[in-house]
C-alpha cells in the first residue's frame, strides 16, 4: 500500500475547488443554493414539457456534485443513456466546472 504524500494530504484538506472542508460541510439552510437554481432554470429552459425538476447539491453546497431527478415528455421512446445524453448536453457547460452528477429521468405517467 502507497503511502500518502504531504503533498497530498494538504490537497485533499483544501477541499473540492480549494475551498477548506468546513466551507463545503456547512450549508445554510435555505431552501436551494444559487447552483441549484442556476441548474434548475437551465433544465426548465432545455426542458419546456418537464412535469417535474428535481436539483439538489449532494456535496453539501459546494456546487462540486449534484443530483438531478427529471420527469419529462421529451424522454419519451429514448433509451436511458439517450435520456441521461440530454441532460448532460444541457447542462455542457456547468459540468466542466463539476466533480460528479447523478442523474435520474423518467417519463410522466398518464
Amino acid at each position: 500500500m502507497a503511502a500518502w504524500s504531504p503533498a497530498t494530504t494538504a490537497s485533499l484538506l483544501r477541499g473540492i475547488r480549494g475551498l477548506p472542508l468546513l466551507h463545503c460541510a456547512q450549508r445554510m439552510f435555505a431552501s436551494q443554493t444559487e447552483g441549484e437554481l442556476k441548474v434548475t432554470q437551465i433544465l426548465k429552459e432545455k426542458f419546456p414539457r418537464a412535469t417535474a425538476i428535481k436539483v439538489t447539491d449532494i456535496s453539501g453546497g459546494c456546487g462540486a456534485m449534484y443530483e438531478i431527478q427529471i420527469e419529462s415528455e421529451e424522454f419519451k421512446e429514448k433509451r436511458t443513456v439517450q435520456q441521461h445524453q440530454m441532460v448532460n448536453q444541457a447542462l455542457k457547460e456547468e459540468i466542466k466546472g463539476m466533480h460528479g452528477l447523478r442523474i435520474f429521468t423518467s417519463v410522466p405517467k398518464h
